[in-house]
């Protein structure tokens, strides 16, 4: 999975003040690379940016588990559990989870999920990831029909509650 994915709303000025700054740093094959992504995104040839933080990055502490309700999120031994009983996740509908989960709160698109949870190339399915979401809160919500930790919005996507 691709870990510690955030988003970061750029705009115009905030976009060209960064391409500024990595023009003037140290050369480095990641820099060029945001370099070329930012100027994407400038011309327009491009409509969003994905980054990934390196081998390096880790998350602060605290951080291994997150629990909401009745709902706990081991991210380092890749175990949740619900009500105190371990729940059996694929390692695909592990990553889905830990990325809505990691992100509580932000609305994604489809696109967007599948972008952030499959490394190499898979067939971009909406009913894919409709399907997998599906199979996840059979697992994980109490009432799947009535789902309190994956939720659907409408027209746009998915996001994990921010409300629990």
């Amino acid at each position: 999975m691709k870990k510690h994915i955030g988003f970061i709303t750029l705009d115009f000025s905030l976009a060209g003040w960064l391409s500024n700054a990595l023009r003037t740093a140290p050369p480095s094959p990641a820099a060029q690379e945001l370099l070329e992504g930012l100027g994407d995104l400038m011309n327009g040839s491009a409509e969003s940016l994905m980054l990934e933080l390196g081998e390096g990055a880790h998350e602060a502490a605290g951080e291994d588990t997150l629990r909401c309700g009745s709902l706990s999120i081991d991210f380092r031994l890749r175990r949740v559990s619900r009500d105190g009983t371990e729940i059996s996740l694929t390692p695909k509908e592990f990553d889905i989870l830990c990325f809505l989960a990691r992100n509580r709160g932000e609305v994604f698109t489809k696109e967007q999920i599948y972008q952030a949870v499959w490394e190499s190339d898979y067939l971009l399915d909406d009913s894919n990831i409709m399907a997998f979401i599906r199979k996840l809160r059979k697992k994980i919500e109490p009432n799947p029909d009535a789902p309190q930790y994956i939720l659907t919005i409408w027209g746009i996507g998915y996001k994990f509650s921010d409300k629990l």
